[in-house]
This record gives structure tokens, sequence and C-alpha cells, in this order.
């Protein structure tokens, strides 16, 4: 039978120094673009009078429609530039906050240190296997899982020191999912305890 407890512990990136100013460089980026979009709206009142002014002058529109249409491309254009800038800022200092409590897992995924995004909970009746990733049982699930791709809850390539990658299988409505996590030997133990020792697998 399952027993409650509660453990916490992060999976952060091996490289948060560096992409936390890759954070903050993206971030000023896009302020800075979308602060030259205000300024060119703003700008847009006396090109508008401008244009039109000039147009009545000459008793055509057709210069009008052109010249209207690049002005607002190019500030949606910028709008879209600064707007990439914003959301790609969102790739660097990522981290995970895993919870195990009352025989689930909660996994949440935190963008430079504030932000959090919650993203799923493994219920321990759930968990179909564990094992390590680096182990034949693991590539047995991925191939399982028929063209799914696994779904990685770590920022790094390579386990941190003192800990290692460990997958779950999990079972959902739609099927299988194969989750990997980074973490030490405790939260394994937490994991394994709760779902039972039989669907854990050493090779």
């Amino acid at each position: 039978m399952a027993q409650s407890a509660f453990y916490e512990e992060s999976a952060g990136s091996a490289k948060s120094k560096k992409e936390a100013r890759y954070y903050q460089i993206f971030l000023v980026a896009s302020i800075v673009v979308f602060a030259v979009v205000a300024i060119w709206l703003f700008l847009s009142i006396g090109f508008v009078s401008s244009v039109i002014a000039e147009a009545k002058k000459q008793g055509t529109n057709a210069g009008v429609v052109f010249s209207l249409i690049v002005w607002f491309v190019g500030i949606a254009l910028l709008w879209l530039f600064g707007f990439l800038l914003f959301r790609m800022r969102r790739r660097f200092n990522v981290s995970y906050d895993y919870i195990f409590v009352e025989d689930e897992l909660r996994i949440t995924k935190v963008f430079n240190g504030r932000k959090r995004k919650f993203l799923i909970t493994l219920k321990a009746d759930h968990m179909l296997k564990i094992g390590y990733a680096e182990t034949d049982s693991f590539e047995d699930c991925r191939r399982g899982l028929n063209g799914k791709k696994p779904k990685f809850v770590t920022p790094n390539p390579e386990p941190s020191e003192e800990k290692q990658f460990i997958y779950i299988l999990y079972s959902t409505t739609m099927g299988k999912d194969l989750y990997i996590l980074e973490c030490r030997t405790a939260l394994l133990e937490y994991v394994v305890r709760a779902a039972g020792r039989n669907k854990f697998t050493k090779q």
C-alpha cells in the first residue's frame, strides 16, 4: 500500500547564469522594439493626415492606399519581431520543480526563476513502469509509444552531479506517455514506493 509523503526537488539548468543573461537580453530587446512600435504608431497620426491631404490635392487614391499599406505593414512586421523576441526569452533559464505529495508527482515549469507554469500531475496508480533513462527498458518503452516522442521535463542534455535521468511510463486516456526527469535518488525512491516496487526496473 502506498504511503503518504512529501518531497520537493528542482532540476535547474546547468548554464543558469549564462542563460539568465540571455533571458534579460531578449527581454530588453523586445521592450525596445515595442517602444519603437509605439513611437511609430504615434507618428502615424501625422503621416496619415499628410497622405490624405496630399491625395486630395492630386485627386487620386491609389497612392494613398499604397503608402498606408507600406506604412502599417512595416509597423506590423516590427511588432511581430518584438513579439518573437519576447517569446524566445522563455527558452532560456528554464527549470522544473518536482513535488511529490500524497502519492502524486506534480511537475511545474519555471521561467527565469519566477514565472511558473503547471504542467501535469502524475498519479502513482497510473504509472506503468519506472527506471533509469540509460537502460534497455527505456528504449523498450520508447519503441512502444508508436511514434510519440518522450516528454523531457528537464532543461539539461546530461544529468547534473548527484542526479540521474529517470523515466516514468504513464497511462492516460489517450494511450501512454513517457516522461524523463532529472532527480536525485530520494525522489526516485518516493515514486517507486508509491507506484509499487514491481514497476521499477534497473535494466
